[in-house]
């Protein structure tokens, strides 16, 4: 169910005014705008809020997460569980200062120190960081695709949104039938073609990996389904198919 964006504002504990300027610089667009102009948000884009806000937790430049979650390549599961292993270390160093209190409650006069380091989890996001930006900030195709996007307007956004609308749609149409049929093909190669005019050169080496994430990225694979059940399915296999050729 979409919420407005003061409902979204409350419960990420964000402003709106953050969130009015997360959508004027293209971080994170509300799903849809009522007849009055007021901004609505679905779960999709509260997933995207939410990762925003872990990538600002290890203090990412904003510009650095709009490339970084822009980027056809991102895989969520995997930032997840990176988002998941800091936050575990920090978890870690506030039971060792909790237990440290409870000594002292305890008349234990303990001077220790070490529950108040920080250098394993300072050490821990400085590598996460770099991993994120060889990962998904430092490729050709990264590099390409940010200076594109970066000069499309609202209006640019959403005929590109619609063109790939349209080719998700007509795959949608097929489902049921055999991923290497002509009609299907033909299909991926209008993908590769849309992806090429308006994000970055897409190789079929490229186009291989994206393939794959479209079923082992429950991300994608459920943004695809919405145009029909198995419609990630079948992108999937027909995008190997082609690349085989």
């Amino acid at each position: 169910m979409n919420k407005t964006v003061n409902e979204v504002a409350r419960v990420a504990n964000v402003s709106v005014r953050t969130l009015h300027y997360y959508d004027e610089i293209g971080l994170l667009r509300p799903s849809a705008l009522t007849d009055s102009g007021y901004r609505l948000y679905d779960e999709q884009a509260l997933e995207r809020l939410q990762q925003i806000l872990f990538f600002r937790e290890l203090d990412f430049p904003l510009c650095d997460i709009k490339r970084i979650l822009e980027n056809p390549s991102f895989n969520r599961r995997e930032a997840l569980e990176k988002h998941r292993s800091l936050l575990m270390l920090k978890r870690k160093r506030l039971d060792a200062l909790i237990g440290l209190v409870d000594d002292s409650l305890k008349g234990e006069k303990t001077m220790s120190f070490k529950e108040f380091d920080t250098t394993e989890i300072e050490n821990a996001q400085k590598q996460y960081a770099e991993e994120v930006k060889e990962r998904w900030g430092s490729t050709d195709a990264y590099t390409e695709s940010t200076k594109r996007t970066g000069n499309y307007n609202k209006e640019d956004w959403a005929r590109i949104t619609a063109e790939g609308d349209a080719i998700f749609k007509a795959f949608s149409q097929h489902l049921g039938e055999d991923s290497a049929s002509p009609a299907v093909q033909k299909l991926v190669g209008d993908w590769q073609n849309h992806i090429t005019k308006y994000y970055y050169s897409c190789t079929k080496e490229i186009l291989a990996g994206l393939g794959e994430m479209y079923t082992a990225d429950e991300r994608f694979t459920k943004n695809m389904d919405k145009y029909g059940a198995g419609t990630a399915k079948l992108m999937s296999e027909a995008i190997r198919v082609y690349c085989a050729e």
